[in-house]
């Protein structure tokens, strides 16, 4: 048996090697998933032009690097009920190409119809792929899969889970892209899962919107699927059958869009700890409001620039309304997060309402009747920094219109959070709010 001093020892540089091993590990978590450091803290706008003028128009494609275009449609279709149907029908009238990428992919309904159109359309002869997140699409049964690949859909998977690869599977692809001979595209909230069904006519199924552009704005969200399959799978789409040369509209059409041209352009957001396009493009949207500001979305955490840019435009005399979920919420911790900044920004006079029927998972903002961001992102730290993300930009009175009437509708069925009553909440409530919101920072 060694002598007492020499087990000591041995101990002492055990407890040392497993101590230095415990902080290098954490020291890699930390720096790998933490959102705290990541840039400035606050970043703040030279100058706020007022949204849809052509100096804000201006600004945001020179944030962007991506010019704004004019032509083409936008449709906003409004839960399952709508964008299901729709999506089908374009699928099945697809002649050449077909890519599809979403973040979840579970079976039931939905599956079941989309699996049938997609083999169909790929035993006649159009080019299906589909572009699966490695994580989100973790419950999809491998029959499925087999089922499309023998039907001839090219099925890849971004990120699988692989062992070495934690950091990198961390970051998913978030990104709605799903795409139509080039020509028709969706983006917005949607997921292949029965919770997506109906009319959010009950708890199991969401209030969600997805946005169907026809004509040049679908180039936008095709680059948003053609770089993450090309780094998933080593394919670089291009040609006509996936970006399509859109004519120069006539002229009694371009004469028909004069008053109230459909501008447009587009967000393609990937993991990176210096560049924060989403950032910089929510800081523009919100510094050019001169009336009124509305935010829908699922998950709201949102970062010092953004709270402050908020609260700086209703103090202004801006009308800013959020609309968040409400019970129904599908995780409660990211309620509580969002909680946390509650009394901040009632304080400051932002409205914030939360949706009570079901699960509310759409994403929008509208500024002043003109400037409307719709897409992927959620106003959180995830999309911000760590997901790979897509969304499209439009300038244009009657889209921006219609999300109007859309957020007006779902207020009708919200309960506008009393500051009052607010800064009444128990000191459980506030704890629980705090240790979320802290939580949520390295999620």
């Amino acid at each position: 048996m060694p002598p007492a001093r020499e087990r000591h020892r041995h101990s002492f540089l055990m407890l040392l090697m497993a101590t230095i091993g415990t902080l290098a590990v954490c020291g890699v978590a930390l720096d790998l998933f933490l959102g705290y450091g990541r840039g400035p803290l606050m970043t703040r706008v030279t100058d706020a032009p007022a949204a849809g003028s052509p100096a804000f128009l201006r600004a945001v494609a020179g944030v962007l690097g991506a010019p704004l275009r004019a032509g083409g449609a936008g449709t906003v279709l409004v839960n399952g009920k709508e964008f299901y149907p729709a999506l089908l029908a374009d699928i099945r009238a697809a002649r050449r190409t077909i890519d599809i990428s979403v973040y979840i992919w579970e079976p039931g309904q939905p599956s079941d119809d989309l699996v049938a159109a997609l083999s169909a359309r790929a035993r006649a002869g159009v080019e299906v792929r589909v572009l699966l997140d490695g994580f989100g699409c973790r419950h999809l049964p491998a029959e499925t899969r087999a089922s499309l690949r023998a039907a001839g859909v090219r099925l890849a998977e971004f990120r699988p889970v692989r062992f070495g690869q934690l950091t990198r599977f961390y970051k998913r692809n978030h990104r709605r892209a799903l795409v139509i001979d080039g020509t028709v595209a969706f983006t917005g909230g949607m997921a292949v899962a029965p919770q997506w069904l109906g009319d959010a006519d009950s708890k199991d199924h969401w209030r969600d919107t997805m946005f169907r552009f026809s004509g040049p704005p679908a180039t936008m969200v095709q680059s948003a699927f053609a770089d993450v399959w090309a780094y998933s799978t080593g394919e670089l789409l291009a040609g006509d059958a996936f970006f399509p040369d859109f004519p120069s509209p006539g002229a009694d059409a371009a004469a028909g869009a004069a008053a109230d041209p459909f501008l447009h352009t587009g967000l393609t957001s990937a993991p990176s700890k210096e560049d924060h396009p989403l950032g910089l493009l929510l800081l523009l949207t919100v510094a050019g409001a001169r009336r009124h500001i509305s935010i829908t979305t699922p998950y709201f955490i949102p970062d010092h620039t953004l709270r402050a840019a908020l609260l700086e435009r209703a103090r202004a005399g801006v009308d800013v309304r959020v609309l968040l979920p409400g019970p129904a919420v599908d995780h409660e911790s990211v309620r509580l997060a969002a909680q946390y900044r509650y009394q901040e920004l009632l304080a400051g006079g932002v409205h914030i309402f939360e949706y009570q029927p079901t699960m509310l998972h759409s994403k929008s903002i509208e500024v002043d009747g003109v400037w409307s961001l719709v897409g992927s992102p959620n106003l959180n730290v995830r999309s911000r920094d760590l997901d790979h993300e897509n969304a499209v930009c439009v300038s244009n009175h009657a889209f921006a219109e219609r999300l109007q009437e859309m957020f007006a509708r779902d207020l009708g069925q919200a309960r506008e959070v009393s500051p009052v009553e607010w800064a009444r909440r128990s000191l459980w409530a506030r704890l629980k709010e705090h240790v979320a919101y802290a939580l949520s920072q390295v999620s």
